[in-house]
């Protein structure tokens, strides 16, 4: 069964098709710069020695419906394509970023999912409104596919009450849904899936901190399997510090911004949003240009790598209270994955918690799941990687089976 899974976001689409029944991929790529003079395109076909065949086009993309029948000629291209008519695509898996309270599951899309989609735009309006023009314009295109949103808040369904709520009047939670959601859902369901097979253990009988570290960064505290808390709030924005979003921060700091400097609510979300975090505090929101400037003595560096490692850290140390015991910590995504500093700086000093890495096994680079603690660690430590297309794709796939 070969399952499509699509990224809209609101100038580009990222897209995978998969066949399920060998779980490999066979097309990958990226529309970018959608309604801009000259756009992107870059195809990857993956052959059958496991190698790729690579095509990038430099052209004009007028909006998402050319994006996504660009795409599709290329997946039927005698050269760049693996399928021979749009109809062998039985799925098209959708990620949503935000469900609201709606959604506590993936869900096969009909207009009651629409419309609900439709009213938690306000939620997210960077967000939601190019996902649902993605779905919209899948349903056109593949009119024999069932399409499928997949939440990334609905992972995150499972924390309690006095986890989700803010101290704020009850009223703006009852009628306006004003609550922490949660995102990075797919990622975090994604690895601990994994770890639990890793470690031979049921997911149900483990406490796993999970902590995904991207561009945008966020963790989550799993009792029994089930997500209990999570870092990121309403919105994206809260928690940890990210590539260029600030984290946590004094809730009356936008109000200051406004009196004393005389922003704009708009100023004042774009420079949480797009100018802070790593690249606020150093000039860059590559993790590796970080370390490159502070191993060239950038003190700006020093406290930006200092500060994000921090902050990671005192998530571990609340979220281990939460829990009340802990089985693994689980790193994951593009800076999790693959910088040792970050995760010795976020572990250092967490022996008294059962935390404790071997440096050799840290600094060892590898593609698959591997434990990076000592062997007398109380706490496996984990570097898994992530793969959240493979997961909406499952996702796709059982709701496809329980219909």
């Amino acid at each position: 069964m070969k399952i499509l899974v699509i990224n809209t976001g609101s100038s580009s689409i990222k897209y995978e098709l998969f066949d399920m029944g060998r779980s490999a991929v066979l097309a990958s790529g990226i529309v970018e710069r959608i309604g801009e003079k000259s756009g992107n395109l870059t195809h990857s076909k993956t052959l059958a020695d496991g190698t790729s065949l690579k095509r990038t086009e430099s052209v004009s993309i007028p909006d998402h419906r050319a994006g996504l029948k660009r795409i599709v000629a290329l997946l039927l291209n005698s050269e760049t394509g693996v399928i021979r008519k749009r109809s062998e695509i039985a799925a098209v898996g959708h990620r949503v970023v935000h469900g609201g309270e709606d959604f506590h599951s993936t869900s096969v899309i009909d207009e009651k999912v629409m419309e609900a989609l439709r009213q938690n735009v306000r939620l997210a309006p960077l967000h939601n409104p190019a996902n649902i023009t993605g779905i919209e314009i899948s349903r056109d295109i593949f009119p024999e596919a069932v399409q499928v949103a997949v939440f990334d808040t609905a992972f995150h369904q499972t924390i309690p009450m006095k986890a989700f709520l803010y101290a704020i009047p009850i009223e703006l939670y009852e009628n306006e849904k004003i609550r922490k959601y949660g995102f990075h859902g797919t990622s975090h369901a994604y690895v601990a899936e994994k770890a639990a097979l890793f470690l031979g253990v049921a997911l149900e009988e483990l406490n796993l901190i999970t902590i995904h570290l991207g561009n945008g960064a966020s963790m989550a505290a799993l009792r029994n399997g089930k997500c209990v808390d999570t870092s990121m709030g309403m919105t994206p924005l809260g928690g940890l510090v990210m590539g260029t979003r600030s984290g946590d921060v004094d809730p009356a700091l936008p109000f200051f911004l406004a009196d004393n400097l005389g922003m704009s609510l708009k100023d004042i979300d774009k420079l949480l949003n797009e100018k802070s975090g790593l690249k606020g505090l150093c000039g860059t929101n590559d993790m590796r240009e970080v370390i490159e400037k502070r191993n060239s003595g950038d003190e700006r560096a020093q406290i930006a790598l200092e500060l994000y490692c921090y902050r990671v850290k005192k998530y571990i140390g609340a979220y281990f209270a939460v829990l009340g015991g802990l089985d693994s910590l689980v790193f994951t995504a593009g800076i999790g994955e693959n910088s040792p500093e970050v995760r010795r700086l976020c572990c250092e000093g967490l022996s008294g918690l059962g935390i404790q890495i071997d440096p050799e096994r840290n600094n060892r680079s590898a593609d698959e799941i591997r434990d990076i603690s000592v062997p007398e660690s109380p706490v496996r430590v984990l570097v898994i990687p992530t793969d959240e297309e493979f997961k909406i794709a499952q996702e796709t796939l059982k709701a496809l089976q329980s219909r």
